[in-house]
């Protein structure tokens, strides 16, 4: 999953999760993160995920943006890249990832924990009677 900070345009300040993917980003509103921002097009670039490259973004042939102040059609993004389209720029990173909660494995474990000494007493004392 990634992230999507808004740097500056309307939403700045707003950041977006992305988790599935192709993830568009432009001026239509059916887009996954819709910007009305001057010199935002329709559909203005993709993000993809591919598993032995990494997360690449591709803009529409008609559309210019740019990473780290470079112009870009299709590149390679890299954890704190900014992204600029039109006037809107938006940084690029990772999520941290979420651990789930073993809470209830720790239980069950410490629940078996209880039950093995419990036996344990009672055939001590089975056998010493």
């Amino acid at each position: 999953m990634i992230q999507l900070y808004v740097l500056s345009g309307k939403k700045a300040g707003s950041r977006v999760a992305a988790s599935r993917f192709p993830f568009r980003i432009g001026r239509d509103p059916e887009s996954d993160l819709p910007l009305d921002d001057d010199g935002v097009w329709g559909r203005h670039i993709v993000l993809e995920f591919r598993r032995k490259e990494g997360f690449r973004l591709a803009a529409t042939p008609e559309a210019i943006a740019a990473v780290n102040s470079q112009p870009a059609a299709e590149v390679l993004l890299r954890n704190g890249d900014i992204i600029t389209l039109g006037s809107a720029k938006l940084q690029f990173w990772i999520a941290p990832a979420s651990q789930r909660g073993l809470r209830l494995r720790e239980n069950l474990v410490w629940a078996l924990l209880f039950l093995v000494a419990v036996s344990e007493v009672v055939l001590i004392c089975a056998t010493l009677n």
